[in-house]
């Protein structure tokens, strides 16, 4: 076998160009390579764009570079059962409309891992490919401006994936688009746009991914029985912004959850049909402005077993009726003013929480620079000792958790 890569690297030497004037094209050595080869390039830097149309490995072993001298799509595969590991990915195109990506996967069954891409406009765009496994790459995009950059992972039209063990940062977002049945386990997404966006992407998983930094984090358009379970959202102070958002989707699962330091933790609207709630369970909100903003004009979401532990605003809503018929159970309130006086955990009294002055800065922007001021807090003493008319109730725990 070195005979035959001895012999293989002599005859190429003879094709290439000298040195100092060009890099080797990887495409060469890519199509010598025979189904079900192992293609172990020595250490180097070698020049794309690579198209791979017939299963193959290769092994990059970290030492080897795929340059795309700054055009189109750095590294296509086009066949089934691919492996591609180790590999440094730079230097894509840098068009939007052609979706310029470091790597563009349209098969099935590839398993893509160990990857550094970085200085490209997309990382991983996945394009009608399903059953792949997409592990341990490392994935930035250029530009300064978020909205000019590419997604860090892109899927259309695909389903069944496996993306897991990642680390993106500094892309757009992280996109989803008519693609169902995915799992997105164990990555990292931070300093970036949308942390992750579905749109028309029903049964995602999304379990044990921490986003970070980002101006928002996961939203969901339109996608229905997607299941959010066991991430970190954390440091999303934007004002315009949402830890979480869902809108128009149905049987959502949000569980297990740390939703800490952001402006809003929970954006979602109210569910037009019962069928549309929102299942909010056993999540933790903690140190945001807002934990929880309902818009609509009825509730019915099932919110039980939730924490939540100095947020400014711990349920906003953009009217009175809202969050009232949300099913609210076994929450833990840190405002919570009642007793446990016979020690079972749950208070002896529902936990309310009504429609006071201090929640104008929410409905008024130019009362946002009050907030927290003691102008706000002499009005909200007065009308809460004697209100001018009864307040609005915007929700009751009857079991409150104390602990």
């Amino acid at each position: 076998m070195k005979q035959f890569w001895l012999i293989v690297w002599l005859m190429l030497g003879s094709l290439l160009p000298p040195l100092g004037h060009a890099l080797p094209p990887m495409q060469l050595f890519v199509d010598i390579t025979p189904p079900g080869g192992v293609l172990t390039l020595p250490a180097g830097t070698y020049a794309g764009p690579v198209v791979i149309n017939r299963p193959i490995t290769i092994e990059g072993k970290d030492e080897v570079t795929l340059d795309g001298e700054g055009v189109g799509t750095v590294l296509t595969i086009k066949s089934d059962n691919v492996i591609v590991r180790g590999l440094h990915i730079i230097n894509s195109g840098d068009s939007h409309d052609k979706v310029d990506a470091g790597l563009l996967l349209a098969a099935d069954h590839a398993l893509v891992e160990n990857l550094q891409i970085d200085n490209v406009l997309f990382g991983i765009h996945l394009q009608q490919a399903n059953e792949n496994i997409i592990r341990n790459n490392s994935i930035t995009s250029r530009g300064e401006q978020s909205s000019l950059r590419g997604e860090g992972i892109r899927l259309w039209y695909s389903k069944g994936n496996l993306m897991e063990g990642n680390q993106i940062a500094h892309v757009r977002d992280v996109l989803f688009t008519n693609s169902s049945d995915n799992r997105f386990v164990g990555n990292t997404i931070e300093q970036s746009r949308i942390g992750m966006e579905f749109i028309f992407s029903p049964g995602n998983t999304v379990e044990n991914n921490t986003l970070i930094r980002n101006i928002s984090g996961i939203v969901v358009l339109y996608s229905n029985e997607v299941v959010i379970r066991n991430n970190k959202l954390l440091n999303m102070p934007d004002a315009t912004s949402s830890a979480l958002a869902v809108k128009g989707s149905s049987q959502v699962r949000i569980e297990g959850n740390e939703i800490v330091r952001c402006a809003v933790g929970l954006t979602a609207n109210t569910p037009t049909h019962p069928e549309n709630a929102l299942y909010l369970n056993n999540n933790r909100f903690a140190y945001n402005d807002v934990a929880m903003y309902f818009y609509g004009e009825k509730g019915g979401h099932i919110v039980h077993g939730n924490r939540f532990i100095s947020n400014i605003i711990p349920v906003a809503v953009s009217a009175a009726s809202s969050a009232l018929d949300n099913d609210w159970r076994g929450n833990y309130w840190d405002d919570y003013e009642g007793f446990d006086r016979d020690q079972d955990g749950v208070g002896d009294t529902p936990h309310s929480i009504y429609l006071y002055s201090d929640r104008l800065w929410m409905d008024r922007p130019m009362v946002r620079f009050f907030r927290g001021s003691p102008v706000l807090e002499v009005v909200d003493f007065i009308e809460r000792l004697a209100p001018f008319s009864p307040p609005d109730l915007i929700l009751s725990d009857p079991t409150p958790r104390i602990h």
